[in-house]
């Protein structure tokens, strides 16, 4: 599983929960109040290479107890025989077999690793609970919630609509800080192409959509009242994002907030500095996105004082410049000049070398530190306010520009479709480090997707 996700802790989490060390390599996708894992994702081949036939799994012991009660009662029978009565029921509960077994990327295999009828009610409710549209887990849901005596009308959700991905969050306030429920990323490149057509691809709308949906199914399902969909340098470009504006209203219930470049700044710099010392300031915060890259500096965590959006990117500088399987060394310093170009634009809008510490956040800069640090799996805990060097930004650079993308795709911590801009997106980094004067970057977990939280919950 490429670009697996999974905290230290939580791997001692789950092994508790199951009473046992698990089996495949998996990734948590949904948690309960308190923050422990609820529902995780499992890769769909173990070890040997065999198929494994449950993607979506109930780790908490009181969910499963919960579930678990409703089986003793026999309601297994009871649904089957339902399944064969209610001609509606059947067909939406084939469906969820159907898009299971898509999810997995397999032939064969629906929910519990069956194709037709009810075999697990834990596996359907852990699908309902991950997004899915199963109407078994969503029956199961009715029966056994709340699961905890947790109170969930002040839970949240946001959407961030990236160039290059879609990133999902949801959180519960809390006492001291809010709670993470589930964080989740999935890149179906958006904005392909845009830069140079003005228009959002058909296919990769179509992609987007769908994972959305997904996403909006998984907030409301975990108790979120909210859902705010924030779009950023992709949809700010396209001339065509009316179908877009219109799954957002039909899944999200609100509407789609195409965000300004400044916008984007301010709600980046929130994300990225909230809990630092302001005596490390002033702060210099950098997004290096699919589209377009901000640079935000302010004195304190969360005050923007200036801010500037510049149309360069991972996707945008790779569509522009790279059409080589590894670029070439003209290739490269073709996007480095581009970069240094957008940089005399920055240097003017923002006093860059005023900055006591330089905060790097999104894909390109915590995938590089996860490569630098050499993890087998991409760990938040790990790489989350690590320092980066410029020397291993250098070299990071150096061993993604030799590889071809296939190589850099089958590195262990590189994100499913990041491995053919990543590239571009260290050219953006090193530059910039380079040009500063930084001798390093503080890697930072937490970007605009936080910030989209954070002011939704009225957190500072």
């Amino acid at each position: 599983m490429a670009g697996l996700l999974l905290r230290a802790s939580d791997l001692a989490v789950v092994r508790e929960q199951l009473g046992r060390e698990p089996t495949v390599p998996f990734e948590v996708v949904a948690r309960c109040t308190g923050g422990h894992p609820l529902v995780i994702r499992n890769d769909p081949f173990d070890a040997n290479g065999a198929p494994f036939p449950t993607t979506y799994w109930l780790t908490c012991p009181e969910a499963t107890r919960s579930v678990s009660r409703l089986e003793s009662e026999a309601w297994i029978a009871t649904l089957n025989e339902r399944v064969l009565e209610d001609m509606s029921f059947g067909a939406a509960l084939e469906g969820a077999h159907r898009s299971y077994a898509e999810e997995r990327g397999t032939p064969d295999g629906g929910v519990g690793g069956t194709r037709a009828g009810v075999k697990c009610l834990h596996a359907h409710y852990a699908y309902h609970l991950a997004g899915g549209d199963d109407p078994v887990g969503g029956w199961v849901a009715e029966r056994v919630e709340p699961v905890h005596a947790e109170q969930r009308s002040e839970r949240v959700a946001v959407i961030d609509q990236g160039t290059s991905s879609i990133r999902l969050l949801v959180m519960e306030p809390g006492a001291e800080a809010p709670t993470e429920l589930a964080r989740d990323m999935v890149i179906t490149r958006l904005g392909r192409d845009v830069d140079r057509t003005g228009r959002l691809d058909p296919a990769a709308l179509a992609r987007t959509v769908k994972v959305l949906a997904r996403f909006c199914r998984r907030a409301r399902a975990l108790g979120a009242q909210r859902i705010r969909v924030g779009a950023t340098a992709a949809v700010r470009d396209a001339s065509n994002r009316d179908e877009l504006v219109a799954a957002v209203r039909a899944h999200a219930g609100s509407e789609l907030e195409v965000l300004s470049g400044e916008r984007e700044a301010k709600l980046s710099f929130l994300g990225a500095t909230r809990g630092l010392d302001p005596a490390d300031g002033p702060f210099l915060a950098v997004d290096i996105g699919g589209g377009s890259t901000e640079f935000v500096l302010g004195r304190e965590p969360g005050v923007v004082e200036h801010a500037i959006s510049t149309q360069m990117g991972s996707v945008r500088m790779t569509e522009r410049f790279v059409a080589n399987d590894p670029p070439t060394r003209d290739e490269l310093r073709a996007v480095e000049l581009a970069v240094e170009a957008f940089l005399d634009d920055v240097e003017v809008e923002v006093p860059v070398r005023e900055a006591g510490l330089l905060v790097a956040v999104a894909g390109t800069a915590t995938t590089t530190q996860a490569c630098s640090l050499g993890l087998v799996r991409h760990d938040p805990d790990l790489v989350h306010r690590s320092w980066l060097s410029l020397a291993d930004a250098e070299r990071a650079l150096e061993r993604f520009a030799a590889m071809t993308n296939e190589e850099r795709a089958a590195i262990p911590v590189m994100p499913p479709g990041r491995g053919d801009v990543i590239t571009a997106g260290a050219v953006i980094l090193v530059t910039l480090m380079r040009r500063f004067g930084s001798d390093r970057a503080l890697i930072s977990e937490t970007d605009v997707l936080d910030g989209l939280a954070l002011e939704l919950l009225d957190v500072r």
